[in-house]
């Protein structure tokens, strides 16, 4: 075979319009969608079966958010790597195309490939995946509640505990669900998009929980400070955690996109014969 073969017009009438193999990077694409979501399934099997609710068992949370991280990345590696391979080895064979530009289109191909399983990818899971992320990360500070008269939320966990206190501490003359319906609204209005309970608010807010629970005006004020500090802190670990998985997810793309480049370029290689050579 002639490794350097320099197309004339008339050499390969059909090859300038076969230069992207269509058929061979739709199945590649779907190749690599359909052994992520195998991947991804095993792995959460895997995450449930090494983590516990029960203290000094399963893994620490820390471990669990880097083998989550280093698992994406291999999941990527090895979808992107079969389905840019796929995408190489069942393109047609280009006649009288110099062997730098048949690399350049096995290369070609294989990005490709990556990038329509990426954008299936994030079709096929734009909704779990936003609703996961945006969950985690807005659910804490923004809260569910629009009315009193709506079920439970995120913000009512925190409600629950500013009013907790013992039967006979109920002095409120109002009526329960109004006082912590109003409270709740406070409470999604002031911290959603990061802002802060205002002094007033505060103020109102330790009242009523020296109403509700019986508390002195001073223990109602510690209790208010406390609670508003665990909320920060939750948002605070909730805002590092989507962080942390967005710098995975990047990592794991790129990757992926490089392995599955270069597969391209073996399965092409093996296709034609040339793959020996090359290396």
């Amino acid at each position: 075979m002639i490794d350097t073969v320099v197309a004339t017009p008339g050499d390969s009438p059909g090859s300038s319009l076969t230069g992207v193999s269509w058929p061979s990077i739709v199945a590649g694409a779907v190749a690599a969608c359909a052994m992520t979501l195998v991947l991804l399934a095993f792995g959460t099997g895997l995450g449930l079966s090494v983590v516990s609710p029960w203290a000094a068992s399963g893994v620490s949370a820390t471990t669990f958010k880097i083998t989550t991280g280093l698992y994406l990345i291999v999941i990527a590696m090895i979808a992107s790597s079969i389905g840019g391979y796929l995408a190489g080895r069942l393109r047609s064979r280009w006649q009288g195309v110099h062997t730098d530009e048949v690399y350049f289109r096995d290369t070609a191909h294989g990005f490709i490939a990556w990038a329509l399983a990426s954008v299936l990818g994030a079709a096929v899971l734009a909704t779990p995946a936003t609703s996961l992320i945006g969950g985690t990360a807005a659910g804490v500070s923004q809260g569910a509640v629009t009315s009193a008269a709506q079920s439970s939320g995120p913000m009512d966990g925190y409600v629950d505990a500013l009013l907790r206190g013992d039967s006979a501490a109920q002095t409120s003359n109002a009526n329960p669900a109004d006082t912590r319906g109003e409270v709740t609204r406070l409470f999604t209005r002031s911290f959603r998009n990061g802002g802060e309970l205002k002094a007033p608010d505060r103020d109102y807010t330790a009242k009523v929980v020296a109403a509700r629970t019986g508390l002195s005006q001073q223990d109602a004020d510690k209790r208010v400070n406390d609670v508003v500090t665990q909320i920060k802190a939750d948002v605070d670990t909730a805002r590092k955690a989507t962080a942390s998985l967005a710098f995975w997810i990047t990592a794991s793309l790129l990757l992926g996109a490089f392995c599955a480049s270069l597969a391209a370029t073996e399965g092409g290689g093996l296709r034609d014969g040339t793959w020996n050579r090359r290396r």
